[in-house]
């Protein structure tokens, strides 16, 4: 949905400064994916819709004086409050039908651990949640692995050791031969309760994927999301994504 299609499916020109800037955040959360926005790209969408530009210093003013939204740790960064995002959801349900947003209660991963790393990271982490939570396991645990997967190969090219994973082409290699690496590299010198875990939700995934008889189950992933939780935060940290 283009922005002009959403500003007329919400009557977005004929809301008040405040209830646009409310839209404007949940437009680029749901079409965009950008959990959290500036001050300035809220602006650029004014412009875009050929808006009057708001006075900065008043609308810094307004946000920070309602609940509807919440201050993030980057500096001039907001997010929407999530019941803000239901309270549009609900009055404005034309604009989420075709939504690619996943809504999820952090089930596995806390919204706090992969918010404000990479935009791919933070789609997969709520994949896998949102997965979780509506019983979709083998899927669950496909993502699993697949994020697992993604955070060894940044952890490897953060810590200087990209050549180690990947093949005479070029390419990566497996991801049992990219944990074996990652167990014995003294760059990224990961925890002996993460190298303990890393093949189990290798499998787990593997399982999921390839086996023909097997379906995962709840207890599956209970069995190890809370080594999971913990694997990942520590090769988030590993691959320098937070601090």
């Amino acid at each position: 949905m283009s922005l002009k299609q959403f500003s007329e499916n919400t009557d977005l020109l004929k809301q008040t400064e405040l209830n646009r800037v409310k839209l404007l955040a949940f437009y680029l959360l749901t079409k965009k994916q950008e959990t959290a926005f500036s001050l300035e790209s809220i602006i650029l969408l004014f412009e875009e819709l050929h808006l009057p530009k708001p006075n900065v210093s008043r609308l810094t003013k307004n946000i920070k004086s309602t609940s509807a939204f919440i201050k993030t740790n980057l500096k001039g960064q907001f997010k929407l409050h999530a019941n803000e995002i239901k309270k549009i959801e609900a009055a404005h349900p034309s604009s989420v039908a075709k939504s690619e947003s996943i809504i999820a209660d952090e089930t596995i991963l806390p919204n706090s651990l992969f918010t404000e790393t990479r935009g791919y990271i933070e789609l997969l982490a709520r994949q896998i949640n949102a997965s979780y939570e509506h019983n979709i396991f083998d899927g669950c645990a496909v993502i699993m692995r697949r994020l697992l997967e993604i955070l060894l190969i940044l952890a490897h090219e953060h810590c200087g050791e990209p050549d180690k994973i990947k093949n005479t082409d070029g390419h990566y290699i497996s991801l049992e031969s990219i944990i074996q690496e990652t167990k014995t590299s003294k760059a990224i010198a990961l925890s002996r309760d993460s190298k303990s875990t890393l093949d189990t939700f290798r499998e787990l995934g593997n399982f999921s994927a390839h086996k023909i008889h097997y379906n995962a189950r709840r207890s599956d992933i209970d069995q190890v999301k809370a080594k999971f939780r913990a694997t990942i935060e520590e090769l988030i940290y590993k691959a320098n994504l937070k601090k």
